[in-house]
């Protein structure tokens, strides 16, 4: 299959890698002309411009920073949608707004092509190894013709329901996370107060009913999980930007449909303190440190 790849930044470059392993057929785009020969590198065909990548493409991923990037890219003067071929399939993977994931539903529809919004989930490791999950919004035909193509870059595809659906599914989730850590984070802390090493404690909390993600996979305690960012001084892994983003997703989405999580509100702010503070590119289980007073 002929695909068009825009947007070849830390997660996008290993996903195109991984389509071509998988035979496709990979015309491959950036701003970056760095990131573009990188690709190419790996079996890849370099674009020289949005128009050049999408030409004859059946398939348009693009993997940006943030909506507005998403909707200039693919809808704007010169963008994917004046050049892709009549009923081309969108697949965005960027982690957006759902306000403009289903704006950029809309105006695909509108245009003749077909959308799908897919971000993902498991950071830079996952997009490297072709495991990362994929929450899909869209149709069940557009997402049946987008699952072929996900699954080379991704071992979990799970269908989320309409546009925007995909994006809704990964906001909650990270929510979820950016909460998860913050309280592992606390409880390791305050067990070190009260005289528990992080190993026993780990022993202890990861067999019993405090069990988690954020604690036996991505561990905030130096020590316990040999592959935790706390083992090599919270390099990330995934960075606290981009923690801070997809919370104030959350807050933008709650507050669109008059809904209160105060959690992800307190969370948020911890998290944009971090990063004022200087420590936006530290892993986000790095809070650990500002809980301890470390930072």
């Amino acid at each position: 299959m002929q695909i068009a790849f825009i947007g070849l930044g830390n997660m996008g470059g290993h996903m195109a890698a991984n389509l071509v392993k998988a035979g496709h057929g990979v015309r491959a785009f950036d701003l970056d002309a760095g990131a573009v020969a990188r690709v190419a590198e790996q079996g890849a065909s370099a674009a020289s411009s949005v128009a050049d990548a999408v030409q004859g493409a059946q398939i348009v991923i693009t993997m940006l920073p943030a909506g507005p990037h998403v909707l200039r890219v693919c809808f704007g003067e010169d963008g994917v949608a004046a050049h892709a071929a009549p009923g081309a399939l969108f697949v965005d993977c960027s982690t957006i707004a759902v306000t403009h994931a289903r704006e950029a539903g809309e105006k695909a529809a509108a245009a003749g092509f077909s959308f799908v919004d897919a971000p993902v989930s498991g950071g830079v490791a996952a997009a490297e190894a072709g495991t990362l999950t994929f929450m899909a919004g869209g149709s069940e035909a557009d997402f049946a013709r987008a699952q072929p193509v996900l699954a080379a870059m991704g071992k979990n595809i799970l269908h989320a329901g309409g546009v925007g659906n995909g994006q809704a599914a990964k906001i909650a989730n990270n929510m979820l996370l950016g909460i998860s850590m913050i309280a592992t984070s606390e409880a390791f802390a305050l067990a070190e107060k009260l005289g528990l090493d992080a190993q026993t404690f780990y022993d202890i909390s990861s067999k019993a009913s405090g069990q988690c993600w954020s604690m036996t996979s991505y561990c905030p305690a130096p020590g316990p999980v040999a592959t935790s960012p706390a083992n090599r001084d919270y390099q990330p892994g995934f960075a606290v930007a981009m923690m801070l983003k997809d919370l104030k997703l959350s807050q933008e989405a709650a507050r669109a449909v008059g809904f209160e999580t105060p959690l992800g509100r307190d969370a948020e702010a911890i998290y944009d303190a971090l990063s004022k503070d200087g420590h936006a590119g530290m892993d986000f289980s790095g809070v650990i440190r500002r809980i301890k007073g470390e930072i």
